[in-house]
């Protein structure tokens, strides 16, 4: 059996820009046609709790296809599929219509209306074929799954009575189409429901209709998931409005929490509404803890929680909603590694990789299965819920979240640094493990400058440098609580690591730091968008910065569109690999917050205008990652043939870029507030309302016909507003 966490071949049947449509909410996502046909043979299907309920689900009138034409979406779990019937023989255009309008959420509903545009009535025989394969997630995404297999390697399909390792499709019942499947101790079913339909065969529910010329005919299907026999109803039910469902009025609170951006630059406003829309649709509520909101990391194949997708992403995300960091925190601190257990990779104090459901019978977090294998989630944990203490945020909540700070830390100094030389680096603990367990974690995601692969323990600089921010987040929780010992070690641990860390990653015939030290402890000496993440956390000496930027606006990163993740120049440059040479905006924009930080505001604003006119240029959003060619030979982003999108960093990239603009750096707990707005060439006006800070909500307008250039509103009593930006210095 392939191994789930390090699979790195591709997806089967889910390219960009090829009719594919994805609807998610939580951890339900649907990917059908253009059509909303959902076809057997590949990647798609609905989704539930990481398992394919239906790998079939078509429409047909009259024995053909439909013919799509349109889709529309306004929300990101829902969506109108418009298409037409073939014309009769002898015509050119025919007169009837269909129109599907699906809402997904644990489960599904779908409302399918024939419209007649004829000047007499029409007979429509509509035929809906369903069926399900149960198939995992990961046999979905590595293409394990057959076209009508059940998930279980090596199990005989034995119909009827339940046995192990097949897909039991249920007796039709009046107008229900059920189909089950029991391995072992797992049992899972759906329930598809029909309102007036003749079911013929266990597959298929036929109408039969005359619609009235110039009228319609309606009606409703509902799928429903069971788990261990029971019936999960979903969000979204026959004969009520769909603006009461859960989903859509979660998304409705969502809108009206998020501030309100108002500016004369169309795209930007464009982008950041999108950005707010799919994090209000990729958040994860636990039923067990149902004020803890957390975000899975992307459609289709990662809704669940990632520890370092989340992290950064709640971070990015600040300026809309601190309360998503805190649940972040929350939850990995409830999952935070107890044990040695090299199968999971789990260590005391460790955060999580990533979260799997698979067959987990309960529909809370709980439920699920956890690897820890990633080197970079224990700091970013630290570093984040520092953060959120400079916000003021739920102080008293962030208090009792502290000792996970303290385990954390102590994880990065006993096993994160497993040998003893000041830096954390990773092996994975078995052969199942990631070979690579940064951000870049595809097996080739790490190379030398000659395209030679790097061999682990492998100790990478932007692990260093969330670890530099972890300890100066560490020191000053200490300072709050007046321990001055604990303060002065903290600061001491940092001022030791930038130190070291600046002597033995530079490269002084090259002008750029090494992405990693290997094996053998040798600069790893290609030149990645990895060192901008340096930048961002402050570990970097301000002599050096300048020839850092220098590096990476340089046409060998830079992309016109976004920073490449490797240097076009570099053995294993390919622009359409995951992580050697294309471009991810969430690493753009934390390269972006870099240069900003050490004083390089053009350059900054370059890379965010870069990335606003890359998601534009995709219908306002930006997606998981985009390939490296260059604007200037190629006048739009290529896609990436198999990148999530919606995708959590990638849509909270924005959200980060926003706070760029304005220079947005509060440290509460010092009575502070930087503030630095300047906004870029085709940007003359941006207002943003109601930014959450220390419980009050601040509104910033900035550009022309502000008195000032600049004017605040709202900022909480006893907080000192900074006009500067602030440096890297300030944060020692």
């Amino acid at each position: 059996m392939a191994d789930p966490w390090n699979f790195s071949g591709p997806v089967t049947g889910t390219r960009s820009g090829s009719g594919v449509v994805t609807l998610v909410d939580e951890s339900t996502f649907a990917i059908s046609d253009g059509a909303g046909d959902i076809h057997r043979g590949g990647a798609q299907g609905l989704f539930v709790r990481d398992t394919r309920i239906l790998d079939r689900f078509e429409v047909m009138v009259n024995g053909a296809p439909t013919e799509p034409l349109s889709t529309l979406s306004e929300d990101p779990f829902s969506a109108t599929f418009v298409s037409r019937c073939l014309p009769p023989p002898g015509r050119a255009d025919s007169t009837v219509m269909v129109f599907r309008s699906r809402y997904v959420g644990q489960g599904l509903r779908e409302d399918v209306t024939v419209r007649n545009f004829g000047d007499e009535p029409t007979f429509c025989s509509v035929e809906v074929f369903v069926g399900a394969d149960f198939a995992d997630l990961f046999a979905v995404k590595e293409g394990r799954a057959g076209t009508h297999a059940p998930p279980g390697e090596g199990g005989a399909v034995v119909f009827g009575n339940g046995a192990e390792g097949g897909a039991v499709p249920g007796a039709a019942e009046a107008g229900v189409i059920a189909h089950s499947y029991r391995r072992g101790g797992v049992n899972r079913g759906v329930e598809v429901r029909f309102d007036g339909a003749t079911i013929g065969a266990e597959d298929l529910a036929t109408f039969e209709v005359i619609v009235p010329a110039r009228g319609e005919w309606t009606t409703t299907i509902e799928v429903a998931p069971v788990i261990d026999g029971t019936v999960i109803e979903p969000r979204y039910r026959r004969g009520q409005p769909v603006e009461r469902a859960e989903p859509a009025e979660r998304l409705a609170r969502w809108r009206r929490r998020v501030p309100q951006v108002e500016t004369d630059h169309a795209g930007l406003r464009e982008v950041v509404l999108r950005s707010s829309e799919d994090l209000g649709a990729l958040r994860i509520f636990d039923p067990d803890f149902p004020e803890r909101v957390v975000v899975a990391a992307g459609a289709p194949w990662f809704m669940t929680v990632f520890g370092r997708d989340s992290l950064i992403t709640a971070w990015m995300a600040l300026l809309v909603d601190p309360d998503l960091a805190l649940g972040v925190l929350q939850t990995l601190a409830r999952f935070q590694g107890v044990e040695v257990d090299p199968r999971h990779e789990e260590e005391p104090g460790r955060i999580l990789h990533e979260m799997r459901f698979g067959e987990a019978a309960s529909l809370s977090l709980g439920g699920g299965s956890i690897y820890y294998g990633t080197a970079d989630a224990t700091p970013l944990f630290v570093m984040l819920l520092g953060e959120l203490r400079r916000w003021g945020v739920a102080r008293e909540l962030v208090d009792e979240l502290l000792p996970n700070a303290e385990r954390a830390i102590e994880w990065i100094e006993r096993y994160g640094d497993s040998d003893g030389d000041g830096y954390v680096e990773y092996h994975r603990a078995t052969d199942r493990g990631l070979v690579n367990q940064g951000w870049k974690d595809s097996w080739d995601g790490v190379r030398f400058a000659d395209g030679t692969v790097a061999q682990a323990p492998i100790a990478l600089c932007e692990v260093q440098a969330y670890v530099y921010g972890a300890y100066l987040a560490r020191a000053h929780f200490a300072f709050e609580a007046g321990d001055t010992g604990t303060y002065e070690r903290f600061r001491s641990k940092a001022r030791q690591l930038k130190a070291a860390f600046n002597r033995d990653y530079w490269l002084p015939d090259r002008g750029w730091f090494a992405v990693g030290l290997d094996a053998d402890k040798r600069p790893i000496d290609s030149l990645t968008s990895n060192i901008g993440h340096c930048l961002w956390t402050g570990i970097v000496d301000e002599d050096k910065a300048a020839i850092v930027a220098e590096r990476l606006m340089s046409p060998e990163m830079y992309s016109g569109w976004g920073v490449r993740t490797l240097a076009s120049d570099s053995g294993g440059y390919n622009p359409i690999s995951y992580h050697c040479g294309s471009v991810w905006p969430h690493d753009t924009a934390i390269v972006a917050a870099g240069l900003a930080r050490y004083g390089f505001e053009d350059e900054a604003l370059r890379l965010v205008m870069g990335l606003i006119d890359a998601a534009v240029a995709q219908g306002g959003r930006l997606p998981e990652l985009f390939s490296g060619l260059d604007r200037e030979d190629v006048g739009v982003p290529v896609a990436y043939p198999t990148s999530c999108s919606p995708q959590a960093w990638a849509a909270a990239s924005p959200l980060l870029c926003l706070r760029i603009l304005l220079r947005l750096d509060p440290w509460v707990p010092y009575g502070k507030t930087w503030l630095h707005p300047r906004l870029p060439e085709g940007i003359g006006y941006l207002k943003v309302e109601g930014i959450p800070l220390a419980g009050a909500r601040v509104t910033v307008e900035v550009g022309e016909g502000v008195d000032g250039g600049v004017a605040v509103v709202g900022l909480p009593e006893g907080i000192e507003l900074v006009r500067e930006p602030r440096r890297p210095s300030s944060a020692v």
